[in-house]
C-alpha cells in the first residue's frame, strides 16, 4: 500500500510541473493536437467494440 502511495505521489509531481505549457502553440497546433486526439479515441472505441462484438459472439 505504501508503493501504491508513493507512486501516486510521484505522478502529482510529475503532473503538477508540466501542468504549464513551456512552449506556445498556434491555434493550428492546438486544432491538429484535437483532431488526432478525437481521432485515437475513435480508433480504441472500434478496438474495444470489435472485441465486444468477438467476445459475446463466441
Amino acid at each position: 500500500m505504501n508503493k501504491v502511495h508513493a507512486l501516486l505521489t510521484k505522478i502529482g509531481q510529475i503532473n503538477a510541473r508540466y501542468r504549464t505549457p513551456r512552449i506556445a502553440m498556434s491555434g493550428a497546433v492546438r486544432g491538429s493536437l484535437l483532431v488526432l486526439r478525437l481521432y485515437l479515441i475513435g480508433l480504441v472505441l472500434l478496438m474495444v467494440y470489435g472485441f465486444v462484438r468477438i467476445v459475446t459472439r463466441g
